[in-house]
């Protein structure tokens, strides 16, 4: 599999985005020329102006199909699904490319290219997902686990791979200290063997890898076994490595031994990668400002005609090294909501306003925040930031906490994308995980994906309250 900032992306899909990136190009190669030799134009393949222009609109139809879930194949599609989806990514292609040639007319393509390149590439697509289900192309021999315990952590991973096919991993089964446990049900598969079975289970299964999973670093570790195994070519694997990869979490349970993240990579304080970051939310939230100056005319004055002043909201949040600042948002709920104590936003939250739910529902109630970023007290991505009343009271509750002090908080984030709005403890300690797991793989690269997913949260209104 691919690796993306530490998250592991399946092959499959990265050869799918690419090979059907190929064919929009294709499409609108040919369309291009049959437009000019029915028009009697001279314009031929090769001809670097027009290569251009096909490019970007080949990059726009792409990013449209990835924005419409196109390669999420975690989730099985109909073909009329597919149709419906693929329909939807061209019309959204449509409209963009519009604005772009109405503002860089040089960009444009031929008159009447797009009306012949659409239906073409909506057959090309199909068909070529139609050949590789029937070839057998896009599966592969699942790669089959074992797991040498039972402990919490390995039985959470193994949870998390029976909810994503797409991993294509096959759990064989545990392997128990105990024989007395062997067959008894513990997650689909249970116990199979015992851990002094190691070594017969992965030959007569065919074993790809080992996954260490015991309840206790003192239980009884196969180590001769193990390194049998290595050297001969079976990876061998921590359950919390395991759990990090398939949910791009870090597993911060009271069970686990912080050992595992003393000892593992990653956490690396890169200056280039701090100058690099600073960098570029200076220069995306100066542009991101100037851009939605109408956008924020606008929520002003629904604010303003809804409950009054103030329009903004100042808050004083935790942020780096644990630094308080005052963070500025669109007022979002009744003025004086908050007036008996801070309390976590909840679902049908009567304190939020009728313009605040929409403007939540789109986030546009956080881009005043890009004035936070441009002083310094906050990044575009990163942890989100809490109050000190939360704050206070989370380190008290969750192991680890403290660590997201670590970095600058952000606008938005892993946590953010990956997890919904949190309104408790469980809540926070899940999007901890994940604030954990972007600091460990902290990179520019990273960043990117963020804000890519960021704009598929906005777009489609999800994960809001």
């Amino acid at each position: 599999m691919l690796r993306i900032g530490g998250q592991e992306i399946p092959i499959r899909t990265v050869l799918l985005a690419l090979s059907e990136g190929l064919l929009v190009f294709a499409g609108l190669l040919v369309a291009t020329c049959v437009r000019s030799f029915v028009s009697g134009g001279d314009w031929v393949p090769g001809r670097l102006g027009g290569l251009t222009q096909i490019a970007v609109a080949a990059l726009i139809c792409e990013v449209s199909l990835y924005y419409n879930d196109i390669y999420d194949l975690r989730v099985p599609r109909s073909r009329i699904s597919i149709i419906v989806r693929l329909l939807e990514a061209f019309g959204i292609s449509c409209l963009v490319l519009a604005f772009l040639y109405a503002v860089m007319p040089g960009l444009a393509l031929r008159r009447g290219v797009a009306i012949t390149a659409a239906p073409l590439t909506l057959v090309m697509i199909l068909s070529w997902r139609l050949l590789l289900d029937a070839a057998g192309v896009m599966s592969r021999r699942s790669e089959r686990v074992v797991l040498l315990g039972t402990g919490p952590i390995g039985i959470a991973a193994v949870r998390e791979i029976c909810t994503r096919p797409e991993l294509n991993l096959d759990v064989i089964g545990f392997l128990d200290e105990d024989p007395r446990n062997v067959g008894k049900p513990l997650v689909n598969p249970g116990i199979v063997a015992t851990v002094d079975d190691l070594e017969q289970i992965v030959r007569e299964k065919n074993v790809d890898r080992v996954v260490l999973s015991l309840k206790e670093q003192r239980g009884h570790m196969p180590t001769s076994a193990l390194l049998r195994l290595k050297f001969a070519g079976v990876a061998v694997e921590d359950a919390g490595a395991l759990l990090e990869r398939v949910t791009g979490r870090i597993s911060v349970e009271r069970r686990c031994d912080p050992s595992r993240l003393i000892l593992s990579d990653g956490f690396r304080q890169s200056q280039l990668v701090a100058f690099v970051k600073r960098t570029v939310d200076v220069l995306f939230s100066s542009t991101l400002l100037l851009i939605s100056l109408p956008i924020l005319g606008v929520v002003a004055l629904a604010i303003l005609c809804e409950s009054g002043f103030p329009i903004l909201f100042r808050q004083k949040r935790i942020g780096l090294h644990r630094r308080p600042f005052e963070i500025m948002k669109f007022r979002s709920m009744y003025q004086n909501a908050e007036a008996t104590g801070p309390s976590w936003a909840e679902d049908g939250d009567r304190r939020i306003t009728r313009v605040g739910r929409v403007i939540r529902k789109y986030r546009l109630d956080e881009i005043p925040q890009v004035w936070n970023v441009l002083r310094g007290d906050m990044s575009l991505v990163g942890p989100r930031p809490e109050q000190p009343f939360f704050c206070d009271l989370l380190e008290e509750k969750i192991p680890l906490f403290e660590q997201r002090y670590q970095v600058r908080p952000g606008i938005t984030g892993w946590a953010q994308v990956r997890y919904q709005y949190g309104a408790s403890i469980e809540d926070a300690l899940r999007k901890l995980e994940y604030d954990l797991f972007y600091i460990k793989h902290l990179s520019v690269t990273l960043d990117m994906v963020i804000i890519l997913e960021t704009v598929k949260v906005v777009l489609w209104a999800r994960g809001s309250k």
